[in-house]
């Protein structure tokens, strides 16, 4: 249905917004991965780079290719000085454009709860990863409460509306992870949960990040009356911890997975 869509074409935004969040748990992410250097990568659903950037900057790669299917965000992952060792493809995670056994790593980070089908797009990782290779993804624990807009979703309920979610958001969770990892004959499957903390200067800060650059948000926001809009935010202000100068830190989870392809 149209009002569930959930569509990323801002790339500038959605750096505001999600990009922190992501860097701080990739970069954890990466760590438990502990990659050799001078391996091929592919980010599949790269979004708009942010986390192909940290790739670049701490991993040592020979060579990194990010797919998406926004060509929006793909710009803005071009135009990163960072990223500037990767290239940035418009494609499919259902069906990468690439021959079996092309690539060392394969990556999906917040990105699959979008794929429609998360059992074809695990197979897909597999099949373009080489033998001994490494399978791996993080994602927001979205049903267990690990979502970084929760506060905004718990009072969305609260009123009587419903969060947008993720159309595959059963994928979030990690013992769904494990299955399709398992099920697309991936060995050495290893599981973890990764928390991160965010602080914003203020509550209007926070309002004005979270509110442009979730795109799951958005059409809740537009569909409410001013009226309703306000009420929202005022019951958001009073969920959320200030400290005493004014500034509003709060946490959020990721499950994260890997597993080696059959040699």
């Amino acid at each position: 249905m149209a009002e569930t869509q959930i569509r990323f074409e801002d790339g500038l935004s959605y750096e505001r917004y999600m990009g922190d969040w992501s860097r701080r748990v990739g970069t954890v992410f990466i760590e438990w991965l502990a990659p050799l250097s001078g391996l091929k990568w592919i980010d599949v659903g790269c979004g708009n780079g942010a986390f192909t950037e940290l790739i670049v900057e701490r991993c040592a790669p020979n060579e990194v290719r990010g797919i998406d299917p926004s060509e929006a965000q793909l710009d803005f992952a071009r135009k990163r000085s960072a990223t500037q060792l990767a290239k940035f493809d418009h494609g499919d995670a259902m069906a990468l454009p690439f021959p079996a056994d092309t690539f060392d790593v394969a990556i999906m980070a917040l990105v699959i709860f979008f794929v429609p089908d998360p059992a074809k797009g695990v197979a897909e990782m597999t099949r373009v990863v080489r033998p001994g290779g490494m399978v791996a993804a993080y994602a927001w624990d979205v049903l267990g409460g690990g979502f970084p807009l929760e506060p905004l979703r718990i009072e969305l309920r609260e009123m009587g509306l419903k969060p947008v979610d993720p159309p595959s958001v059963d994928a979030s969770r990690i013992e769904v992870m494990r299955d399709l990892w398992t099920g697309a004959g991936l060995e050495a499957v290893e599981t973890r949960e990764i928390t991160v903390q965010r602080t914003f200067s203020n509550f209007e800060e926070f309002w004005q990040i979270t509110s442009l650059g979730a795109p799951s948000l958005r059409p809740t926001l537009a569909a409410m009356s001013p009226t309703d809009v306000e009420l929202f935010k005022t019951r958001v202000r009073a969920r959320l911890r200030v400290d005493a100068a004014g500034h509003i830190t709060y946490g959020s989870r990721a499950n994260a997975i890997k597993g080696r392809v059959s040699a």
